[in-house]
């Protein structure tokens, strides 16, 4: 039975000590605290915020371990996949079951951001983690200034497969939101279709199941909000809420790399008295001097002042 991401579901960060070293103090909570949002229902760990490519795999298995045991196993934790080859991402998926990661994000191989895919190699990718390591996997629609971005045709053919059950569409283009989103929801009823563009929210809300975003980490009590307004066809609500998250937005996410909304956006949890430290893992980098207190302003502009922290 697939997990139920009808909701919002949170990618957390890794926290690291000031050394560089995975904090599993502050998995416990930032895990826990997420989990006591009403609304949150799963966490999506080891993605781009959660920097799962800047770490070992003994790393990514405690890391798993970790905020599964956060929650007391309350809430299910889907691992993001992304080794590049078909074969150690398989392997890659065991390791994340034997940690207790009930379902998988599939990134696709580093090599087809520059060079593409051959016609069927990201369904074979899906088939054999769902195959061979018993994960049921949701599909990655990449930005479509990658190349591993799926035409229509190969996301439909992979959402139709055994073991796929939901997709997370990060196109970031809207004419392709606007077209394709349709046509895969129509010829997929049961797909839980969510939407990952953290800066795109109010455009996409009104049409997804659910939000896997990283903006989870600091802003899941909103973002509850947000998505209610949007499944009730609610426009002044929905605006409403995305008005009130803008000032965190752009301090988050109007950055010059996006990759820098993973530095902003621990940034934010010290902020809210989550984490201690904003340490991140080379090649990410500290954000300019200033930018802390820009961040934290927004917060207090948005009413999001420290979280309450479960015992």
């Amino acid at each position: 039975m697939p997990i139920d991401m009808r909701g919002i579901n949170p990618a957390p960060v890794t926290p690291f000590t000031p050394d560089g070293e995975v904090d599993y103090a502050a998995i416990k909570r930032l895990g826990s605290w997420l989990g006591s949002i009403d609304g949150v229902t799963s966490l999506v760990v080891l993605g781009h915020a959660g920097e799962g490519t800047f770490l070992s795999q003994d790393e990514k298995s405690r890391v798993i371990e970790a905020f599964v045991a956060s929650t007391d196993g309350r809430l299910p934790v889907v691992a993001g996949i992304s080794l590049e080859g078909t074969a150690v991402a398989v392997e890659e998926s065991k390791c994340a079951v034997r940690a207790g990661a009930k379902a998988a994000l599939v990134y696709p191989p580093h090599g087809w951001l520059r060079f593409g895919f051959q016609k069927g190699a990201p369904q074979d990718r899906y088939r054999a983690i769902y195959e061979e390591a018993g994960l049921e996997c949701i599909l990655f629609q990449y930005p479509d200034v990658t190349k591993a971005c799926y035409d229509l045709d190969t996301q439909l053919e992979i959402a139709a497969q055994p073991g796929v059950f939901a997709e997370k569409c990060g196109v970031r283009n809207m004419v392709r939101w606007d077209t394709e989103v349709p046509i895969i929801r129509k010829a997929n009823p049961d797909l839980q279709f969510l939407t990952c563009h953290d800066e795109y929210l109010l455009h996409t809300i009104f049409d997804v199941d659910g939000c896997l975003v990283g903006y989870g980490n600091v802003a899941s009590e909103l973002l509850v909000k947000l998505l209610a307004a949007g499944k009730a066809r609610d426009y002044p609500a929905a605006r409403a809420v995305h008005d009130r998250l803008f000032p965190v937005t752009r301090t988050i996410y109007h950055r010059g790399s996006h990759m820098e909304g993973t530095v902003a956006l621990k940034e934010a949890l010290v902020a809210r008295g989550v984490l201690e430290t904003a340490t991140v893992r080379s090649p990410l980098q500290p954000l300019p001097a200033g930018a802390h207190e820009e961040i934290a302003d927004a917060l207090r502009a948005a009413g999001l002042g420290r979280a309450e922290i479960p015992a």
